[in-house]
C-alpha cells in the first residue's frame, strides 16, 4: 500500500479520479438518422462543446484566483508572480480553443444539417461560462450588442441567468487592474515628476516633426498638406493623453475605460519596462493585451465556423448567426485603452533619462554583505 494513502482506503484510480463515466456518460446525441441510429457528427459536435465548457472552467478558475490576488492593497509581492503566471496561461489556454474549432470544421455543412434541427433553440450563446469569463474580464453590459432588442441573458435559462447577472455586480478584472495602477507610485519619485519629463519630451516631438513636415523640400504642397493634416491628428491624440479633462471626457462618453491615473501608470510601464522592478508589471500589461486580442480571435473563430456551417442562416438560439458573431469581435472587448497606448510610445533614446536615484529605486542589487549573497530591490 501507498505509504501517502489512508489506512483501508481504497487507491486512487485512474477512472475513477477524473470521472469518466460521467464525463463519457454526458455524450449523449439527440439526433436520429432513417437507421434509428444518431448522426455520426453529433458526437463530434458535443464532445468539442464539452471540451470548450471544461476550458471555460480552467479559465475562470485561474481568473478568479487572479482577481482574488490583484484585488488587495497593498497586493503582496510574493502574489505577483503567481498573478502574472496565471494570466499567461490564459493567454496559452486560447489558442487550443481556437484549434477546437479548426477540428470541428472537418464537420461539413451537410453533416452538420443532419442534426442541426435537433438542436433548436438550444445555442452555444447559452454558454453561461463564457458569459461569467467575458464579465469578470471587464466587459461593460452597456457595450454588449443586444439580440433582437433583447438584454444577452434573455436566451439563457432562470439559473444561468440569475448567475450571469449576478457577476455583472463584482469587480471585474479590468476595475481592480485600474486600481492597481492607479496606485503606481513611481509617476512621481522623490521629486521626479516622471509624467511631466514625458510630457515636455512629447512636445520637442512634436515640434520637430512639425518643422520636418514643413520644411522638407521634396514634397510639394499638396503632400505636405495632407502631411501636416495627418500630424495633426496624432498632435490631437497626443493632447487628449496629456489632458486629463479631456480623457476624463472620453470616458464619460464610453470612449475610454481606464482612469486617466491609471492609463498614464500603464504607459510609464510600458516605456520604462527594462527596469528591473517594473518586469512584472510590464508581463502582466501585455498577458491582459493579448488575452484581450486572444478572446477578440476566438469570436473571429466561432465567427467563421458558424459561416462555414450555416451560411446566412439565422442561428439555432435565434441571432443572426453569422452576422451577430461577426459584429461582437469589435465591441466586446475589454482592454483596448493598453493595445492603444502603443500610439504614445517614443523611442528608447527619446525617453527622458531616470535620474540616478530613481534608477536605483527602480533596480535590484546585489547584495553580499556578510559572505551571503542575493538579489534584492535596491530599495530594501
Amino acid at each position: 500500500m501507498n505509504a501517502q494513502e489512508p489506512h483501508g482506503a481504497d487507491p486512487t484510480y485512474y477512472r475513477t479520479y477524473l470521472g469518466l463515466d460521467e464525463v463519457l456518460g454526458a455524450i449523449r446525441p439527440v439526433s436520429r438518422m432513417a437507421d434509428g441510429k444518431p448522426a455520426h457528427d453529433e458526437h463530434l459536435f458535443i464532445v468539442t462543446h464539452q471540451a470548450f465548457e471544461l476550458w471555460f472552467a480552467q479559465l475562470l478558475h485561474d481568473l478568479d484566483a487572479v482577481l482574488a490576488d490583484l484585488d488587495r492593497d497593498p497586493v503582496p509581492d510574493t502574489a505577483m508572480g503567481q498573478v502574472v503566471h496565471r494570466l499567461e496561461r490564459m493567454v496559452t489556454i486560447l489558442p487550443v480553443l481556437l484549434q477546437q474549432f479548426a477540428v470541428l470544421e472537418t464537420m461539413t455543412p451537410l453533416d452538420f444539417l443532419d442534426f442541426r434541427d435537433d438542436l433548436v433553440p438550444a445555442s452555444g450563446f447559452q454558454s453561461a461560462q463564457f458569459r461569467l469569463l467575458e464579465n469578470r474580464l471587464g466587459l461593460d453590459a452597456g457595450r454588449r450588442l443586444k439580440i433582437q432588442g433583447a438584454v444577452y441573458t434573455s436566451r439563457l435559462d432562470a439559473t444561468d441567468a440569475a448567475t450571469v447577472a449576478d457577476s455583472e455586480e463584482g469587480r471585474s478584472l479590468r476595475v481592480i487592474v485600474d486600481d492597481w495602477l492607479a496606485r503606481t507610485p513611481f509617476v512621481r519619485l522623490d521629486g521626479f515628476d516622471l509624467w511631466g519629463a514625458y510630457t515636455a519630451a512629447v512636445r520637442t516631438m512634436l515640434e520637430r516633426d512639425r518643422q520636418l513636415i514643413a520644411s522638407n523640400p521634396s514634397v510639394d504642397e499638396v503632400v505636405r498638406d495632407q502631411q501636416l493634416a495627418s500630424f495633426e491628428q496624432t498632435e490631437g491624440s497626443f493632447a487628449t493623453l496629456l489632458d486629463r479633462d479631456r480623457w476624463e471626457e472620453l470616458r464619460a462618453e464610453g470612449k475610454r475605460a481606464f482612469t486617466y491615473e491609471a492609463i498614464r501608470a500603464a504607459l510609464l510601464i510600458q516605456l520604462y519596462r527594462d527596469q528591473p522592478a517594473l518586469h512584472l508589471p510590464f508581463r502582466l500589461l501585455t498577458a491582459l493585451i493579448d488575452l484581450d486580442t486572444g478572446m477578440t480571435s476566438f469570436r473571429q473563430a466561432h465567427a467563421r465556423m458558424v459561416r462555414r456551417a450555416i451560411g446566412a442562416r439565422v442561428g439555432t438560439g435565434g441571432t443572426s448567426g453569422h452576422a451577430y458573431l461577426e459584429a461582437t469581435t469589435a465591441k466586446h472587448t475589454v482592454f483596448g485603452d493598453l493595445s492603444d497606448l502603443a500610439t504614445f510610445h517614443l523611442p528608447r533614446r527619446e525617453l527622458p533619462e531616470l535620474p540616478p536615484h530613481v534608477r536605483e529605486q527602480m533596480g535590484f542589487r546585489y547584495d553580499v554583505a556578510g559572505g551571503g549573497g542575493g538579489a534584492r530591490p535596491s530599495t530594501s
